[in-house]
């Protein structure tokens, strides 16, 4: 068991789903920046509309642009086609829809906290398999901000990692795995992710050929994301098969 891999967790996707809460929260802040939304909360056929979109979301403040989109009418499958435009159109302050993003799911937590903590529930299995790898060296690799992922597993009983890489540390996933290859030399990085593009990323680096890839099936990714997946090489898994990898004893 000494050969066991060393993991390297995305949050969002892999171990929580946090779907419902990131579009409440993108609501909650779309009415900050367009007063037409103010007083309004979403429907439940708009958080289904935006779980739809939730493959094509790479950072936690684009929910924002996703649900004013939504919010305006338009059609799940314009969303889709037309991403790169709306983001580019509606996400030019970005670095102020990341500050509003982060700013309201704190108030959210400050005033509401088990309420938020049950919009952000784990994977089934997840917690528990989390609880065993105590002791053991793994990492969370997320774009997600490193104290809304400490709130959640701490809610959950899971001792917190040897590092969490988050938003705050401005450093793509690429940087941290060549971090995490330097610090473990010896040791098999596996990096377990939900979206294809970012292992996609991966894969396209040489300096970083050591690094392991698989793509979870419960995640928010689409069959021809899993499809496309395995015609890469990448290997992808389901929830069951993780859950009964064993750690290094």
């Amino acid at each position: 068991m000494s050969n066991f891999p060393i993991y390297a967790l995305d949050f969002d996707g892999v171990i929580c789903d946090s779907a419902v809460e990131t579009a409440i929260t993108g609501w909650k802040s779309a009415t900050y920046v367009w007063p037409d939304m103010a007083n309004t909360v979403p429907a439940e056929k708009h958080i289904a509309q935006f779980r739809e979109l939730r493959p094509q979301l790479e950072t936690g403040y684009e929910a924002i642009i996703f649900m004013r989109l939504i919010q305006q009418g338009e059609s799940v499958t314009n969303i889709k086609a037309n991403i790169s435009k709306f983001l580019n159109e509606l996400g030019k302050d970005s670095s102020l829809l990341k500050q509003l993003f982060g700013q309201t799911r704190d108030q959210w937590i400050q005033h509401a906290r088990d309420e938020w903590i049950t919009m952000n529930p784990l994977f089934e299995g997840i917690g528990e398999k989390l609880q065993k790898l105590s002791g053991q060296t793994w990492y969370i690799v997320t774009t997600k901000q490193e104290r809304f992922v400490e709130q959640i597993l701490q809610a959950n009983q899971v001792d917190l990692p040897v590092d969490i890489y988050g938003l705050d540390r401005k450093m793509g996933k690429q940087a941290v795995l060549q971090e995490l290859l330097e610090l473990h030399g010896d040791k098999t990085i596996q990096l377990i992710e939900d979206r294809l593009p970012t292992l996609a990323g991966v894969l396209g680096n040489d300096r970083l050929n050591a690094v392991e890839l698989q793509l979870v099936d419960w995640g928010y990714n689409t069959e021809q994301d899993r499809t496309d997946a395995r015609t890469k090489g990448i290997k992808v898994i389901g929830l069951s098969e993780f859950l009964q990898a064993q750690p290094a004893s």
